[in-house]
């Protein structure tokens, strides 16, 4: 059986499974859809049962919140190394992919296929997992029929049970607050990091390892640069993502409804994080083909306007919209 009809029988007894079983949506802990009234759930791995379907979901789980543990740089099996840092997938996707605003993959899977503007065509499930591979993790991609690429499949399929292909859902992504009208500063964000966000990620921002007794590799809280975090292509390299991310997240326990930063100190933090070193990944200037799909905090050219590196970098941004004829 191919790896397509595979995902098929998956997807048609997660399917059932969620019918027959009555699985449960349980509370994440945040808000409800301002638009629609509806109440953030969770579609709950636990109620699936011990079947080749629910060990599938539950391994892709165990994929995102272990991910250094099981194919990073220290996994037991040498083959099954494929992440090439220490952060686990569940480092940017915080609780499993499951909080909201919290960079989530409850509804990813329906958004699939899809138009990437990064490669500037239709890409697939399993093209944007690697695509964090390469990037968040600084690694290598998954085979597409590889164990590990069919259960963290499976395991964003479930989450996505219930929601209709194409369709929004609040609470994806980090947010969205307002902008600064003026650049963010990294001077004034080192500050900030060291009254707020040192205490767990340390001085140097190399994060807190784990110990051996507490299911090492990994970290307890991740790098934010360095050797060992996410490289210069990942998402959380632009300032726009990581600010409302920070926001939305930081300290550790805040929710995108009761944030502990300034709006202004969550841009400038994230400045301060983005302006140190971390790996640099090659050909970045084959993203976006399409120039003026290009997002504005891209940190790296070529550019379709004139608008310098730095400014893409640190903003301000309402300038390069407006360039654009673009809204926010």
């Amino acid at each position: 059986m191919n790896r397509r009809a595979i995902l098929a029988v998956l997807g048609l007894a997660i399917a059932l499974s969620a019918g027959m079983l009555g699985w449960s949506l349980r509370s994440a802990g945040s808000g409800v859809d301002p638009a629609s009234g509806k109440a953030w759930t969770v579609p709950d791995v636990d109620t699936l049962p011990d079947s080749p379907v629910g060990r599938s979901v539950r391994q892709g789980r165990e994929l995102v919140i272990h991910t250094a543990r099981l194919i990073g740089p220290q996994a037991a099996d040498p083959a099954r190394r494929f992440a090439g840092n220490n952060l686990n997938c569940q480092s940017c996707h915080i609780a499993a992919g499951t909080k909201q605003f919290g960079l989530p993959l409850v509804g990813a899977y329906a958004d699939f296929p899809n138009y990437r503007a990064r490669e500037g065509r239709i890409g697939t499930i399993e093209e944007r997992v690697n695509g964090c591979m390469a990037r968040s993790m600084n690694g290598r991609a998954l085979p597409s029929d590889s164990p590990e690429m069919t259960a963290i499949v499976a395991y964003l399929r479930f989450l996505s049970s219930g929601t209709a292909r194409g369709a929004k859902t609040f609470g994806r992504g980090a947010g969205k607050m307002d902008e600064l009208t003026r650049a963010a500063d990294p001077v004034r964000g080192g500050r900030v990091f060291t009254q707020s966000c040192a205490g767990c990620h340390g001085l140097d921002g190399q994060g807190l390892r784990a110990q051996a007794g507490d299911q090492a590799p990994g970290y307890v809280y991740p790098p934010l640069w360095g050797p060992d975090s996410f490289n210069s292509g990942a998402g959380m390299a632009r300032l726009i993502t990581a600010a409302n991310f920070i926001r939305a997240n930081m300290p550790h326990g805040t929710t995108w409804k009761a944030p502990m930063l300034s709006l202004e100190d969550a841009w400038d933090v994230a400045a301060f994080i983005n302006s140190q070193s971390r790996p640099q990944m090659q050909g970045l200037e084959a993203d976006y083909p399409v120039r003026s799909e290009k997002p504005l905090d891209a940190p790296f050219g070529p550019y379709a306007d004139s608008f310098s590196a730095q400014q893409h970098k640190y903003g301000p941004f309402a300038p390069m919209r407006a360039g654009k004829g673009e809204k926010r």
